[in-house]
């Protein structure tokens, strides 16, 4: 793989959720998840729907470059609208594809879906580095949920949990070359924090974590690396990360400026929307407590980002 890749994609994937909810297989390793009522279950898929609409308003509005797909009716997906736990993508036209821990969520994968866009988008994809066979031995690595990864200096960082295994994460970093920082990490009930996007999220030239949360013995070396590697870190509370303020993504945008997309549950819990970071041009803020309650997941779970090489710029 090249020795260096953007930070920021200037394209993303988003998946309009055909039967969103709740979804029991995950709730156990998910504290951010909240039980669904089961006479609601129509009014809560169809807030998702609006909440995915207002989504991809937003985006195009801000001149972002999103890239909406329709989930498949069947089989049922509950958790759908989250792309970014099933592939990556990179500079070099790698593919990613990842083991996941619900049985159910194992469908989400479409490769078939990236070949698409790439013909479409005149993308290419050079190679496909398929990490599910690990599912089989109950081993899993949840895509840019699992990891957080500086793109630029070729380091990964992930939160150990069932969600993330170290074994998937050796293999990850023999295929792309990266060099692991793992860790783990507990919230306020000293649960394992499921997924690193949800402790930590790195820009371009920023990171924003929840120091607080990550074990004695492991914090000083996740600090050390962010502040030797981004010229600024911004630290928040474990009650600010319970309200998914590390959950965000910086992207590009049309007009070749920084945009950094969060919810308004995370705005609220941290005023990025007042005081961009730096190297930020804009701050983009989306409305989606449905998904963000009973997804458990925040507006960074909804994105995947395409980083693919033109066809063109490779002639």
């Amino acid at each position: 793989m090249p020795s260096a890749e953007a930070q920021c994609a200037d394209k993303v994937l988003v998946i309009r959720p055909a039967a969103f909810g709740a979804n029991p297989e995950t709730a156990a390793s998910n504290s951010f998840q909240a039980p669904e009522p089961v006479a609601t279950r129509h009014l809560v898929n169809r807030a998702a729907l609006e909440e995915f609409a207002g989504l991809t308003r937003r985006l195009q509005g801000a001149g972002i470059d999103a890239i909406a797909a329709d989930d498949t009716p069947t089989p049922v997906k509950p958790d759908a609208v989250f792309p970014n736990n099933w592939f990556s993508t990179h500079a070099d036209g790698t593919v990613v594809l990842y083991p996941m821990m619900a049985p159910s969520r194992r469908p989400e994968r479409r490769p078939e879906l990236l070949e698409a866009i790439a013909k479409e988008r005149q993308l290419v994809i050079s190679r496909v580095v398929d990490l599910s066979s690990f599912e089989a031995q109950g081993k899993f690595l949840e895509g840019t949920g699992s990891l957080v990864l500086d793109r630029v200096n070729r380091i990964v960082y992930a939160c150990l949990s069932p969600r993330t295994d170290r074994d998937v994460l050796g293999e990850f970093s023999v295929q792309t070359g990266c060099e692991v920082i793992a860790f783990r990490a507990t919230d306020n009930n000293g649960l394992a924090i499921y997924h690193t996007n949800v402790m930590l999220s790195i820009g371009t030239e920023f990171a924003i974590v929840c120091s607080e949360c990550i074990e004695d013995a492991s914090r000083a070396r996740v600090l050390s690396s962010l502040r030797a590697t981004r010229a600024s870190i911004i630290e928040v509370s474990r009650a600010q990360m319970g309200l998914f303020a590390c959950n965000l993504l910086e992207v590009s945008t049309a007009g070749d400026e920084r945009a950094v997309l969060m919810s308004s549950t995370a705005a609220r819990a941290v005023r990025l929307d007042e005081a961009p970071p730096p190297g930020v041009d804009q701050v983009v803020v989306v409305d989606i407590p449905t998904i963000e309650r009973y997804g458990g997941g925040s507006l960074r779970c909804m994105l995947g980002e395409i980083f693919l090489p033109s066809a063109a710029a490779l002639k």
